[in-house]
């Protein structure tokens, strides 16, 4: 299985080049012809940063490396990932909101929870009506970064069989690697919340 997993990881690793190739294409193709492939562009990148995530995440979880945890300002990870997301969302005719009700500092993988939040935020996008919400807010000692959507919801949760994706699959192990004080951090996938869809809940001690 661990050799099945490192040959996966190999063509992941390919794969990234490939689609570095294809930016520069792109940009040389705008340079050269005046023409505005900023989406196709944004594609692209997102697509490639969320592979060499992937790839982050497969040597932790596969050699059993720990977390980069360092204290972390929660507000400015969701305005990186507002930024990262706002216009693209726009561009499709969703809104994206942002709302942080937590100004301390808060101890985690800095890179991972970002990678994590800019993946639910995209899918919540694929399926949103119009609306897309991010939110962060301290539970009992939690962290609780949410993101919400007016779509349909997560299609089989209440068979107990969400059609997550590996994403979210991902995500649910790194969330757990969080440790402190005796807790483990989750994920959490309802449907409903303010907007009346899917529900991305990232809970971390």
């Amino acid at each position: 299985m661990h050799r099945l997993l490192d040959v996966l990881a190999s063509g992941v690793h390919d794969a990234k080049n490939q689609l570095f190739i294809a930016e520069s294409m792109i940009a040389t193709a705008e340079a050269e012809h005046g023409v505005d492939l900023a989406e196709a562009r944004y594609t692209i990148e997102a697509a490639a940063d969320r592979l060499s995530r992937t790839l982050a995440a497969y040597r932790l979880l596969r050699h059993g490396a720990t977390l980069a945890i360092v204290p972390a300002v929660v507000e400015d990870i969701c305005c990186e990932v507002a930024l990262a997301q706002k216009e693209h969302l726009a561009r499709s005719g969703i809104d994206l909101a942002v709302s942080c009700a937590v100004r301390d500092e808060w101890p985690l993988d800095r890179d991972l929870v970002t990678d994590m939040l800019n993946n639910a935020v995209q899918n919540a996008g694929r399926f949103a009506r119009a609306r897309v919400r991010l939110t962060a807010r301290s539970d009992d000692g939690w962290l609780v970064l949410e993101v919400a959507d007016d779509g349909p919801g997560f299609a089989n949760l209440a068979a107990g069989t969400p059609d997550s994706g590996t994403g979210l699959l991902v995500a649910e192990r790194l969330a757990a690697l969080h440790t402190r004080h005796d807790r483990h951090g989750r994920l959490e996938l309802t449907n409903g919340g303010e907007l009346g869809g899917a529900v991305f809940a990232l809970r971390l001690p």
